[in-house]
């Protein structure tokens, strides 16, 4: 069972929330009790946020009326504009640094992994990014090439198109591989 934040800021990497959100809730259709709660959190003061493509979303919440310790499972969605964004919240930085600090799950997908760098926590982690989005990820192992790996607490994702692919890894670290094997097959990927 995992309780999971997913945060947006202006320019977020639309699809890349949007998938991982999907995959997390249909999850718990699948399997009751997976994932309880999915929740959208805004950092701005307000639920309105608009995405990289125009795509304008509404909230579950805003960062200031969360309580971190509610979640088992920090995601980042990716987009250049909407993780610069990201990384100019001090309450979400100070809330990464604990969730890593309690060894909880902290993902990212596309650029947002540069944040877990420039707060040193994928150090001698194995990683994906987009390719180009690596600053402040000199000391990580990076992976590029592979869609989404997770390695300790950390689970990082290449880019919007591996974003099912990313949000299946957090199924399957919360649930179990036949799980999310399970809901692999009823997304069906055609190759």
């Amino acid at each position: 069972m995992a309780k999971v934040a997913i945060f947006v800021a202006n320019g977020f990497e639309d699809t890349e929330m949007v998938a991982t959100c999907d995959v997390l809730r249909r999850a718990e259709k699948m399997f009751s009790g997976s994932f309880p709660v999915v929740d959208i959190v805004s950092i701005n003061d307000s639920k309105h946020v608009k995405g990289a493509w125009n795509i304008n979303v509404i909230a579950d919440k805003v960062i200031s009326e969360i309580d971190f310790n509610n979640y088992d499972c920090l995601v980042l969605p990716g987009g250049r504009t909407g993780v610069d964004h990201l990384k100019e919240s001090e309450i979400l930085m100070n809330a990464l640094e604990n969730h890593a600090k309690q060894n909880k799950i902290i993902a990212a997908i596309c650029a947002a992994p540069e944040i877990l760098g420039k707060l040193k926590l994928v150090d001698n982690v194995e990683i994906t990014h987009y390719p180009g989005c690596d600053k402040d990820l000199d000391n990580a192992i990076k992976k590029p090439h592979i869609a989404a790996i997770s390695d300790g607490n950390f689970i990082t994702g290449s880019s919007i198109g591996a974003a099912l692919q990313f949000g299946l890894q957090i199924v399957d670290h919360f649930t179990s591989t036949e799980q999310m094997l399970k809901l692999h097959d009823s997304l069906v990927f055609n190759y």
